[in-house]
């Protein structure tokens, strides 16, 4: 089976996250659950979005959805392990945002890096919108480009 490699763009980091390994996150290999990276990537994006005043529920006057999600797991964590999430946002384009999430342990090794495709959604309509011009100065400014 082809493995697919999921290349973090380190210079379109936006937010870093800091959080722990909780005892709830195992599974019963002792190590973090493929269930948990995806609630742990949840929070660090929230966390990214909310550090730039653009919350996830409102973007804009849109919610934003999950449309894709793609997890390449590099390495085990465990209870109580420090890690690390990066979160990198390349330019949107068209209706899609691309954000890379990058997990690192406290020996800045990857555990995880994954890509997930967001929607910004008119609840009116059920259609996916353009992202503002102003979430993408916001993602600018927080890259300092």
């Amino acid at each position: 089976m082809e493995r697919v490699t999921l290349e973090f763009p380190e210079a379109m980091i936006v937010h870093r996250h800091a959080l722990s390994v909780r005892i709830t996150d195992m599974n019963y290999g002792r190590h973090l659950a493929h269930d948990a990276v995806v609630t742990l990537l949840a929070e660090a994006r929230a966390q990214a979005f909310a550090a730039l005043s653009w919350p996830e529920w409102d973007m804009g006057g849109y919610p934003s959805v999950v449309a894709d999600l793609s997890v390449m797991f590099q390495r085990e964590a465990r209870f109580p392990d420090e890690l690390v999430i990066e979160t990198a946002v390349p330019d949107p384009e068209g209706k899609a945002l691309v954000v890379y999430h990058r997990i690192l342990n406290h020996r800045q090794e990857p555990v995880a890096t994954a890509r997930v495709t967001l929607l910004l959604i008119d609840t009116t309509a059920r259609k996916p919108v353009a992202i503002p011009a102003e979430l993408t100065r916001a993602l600018d400014a927080a890259r300092g480009d």
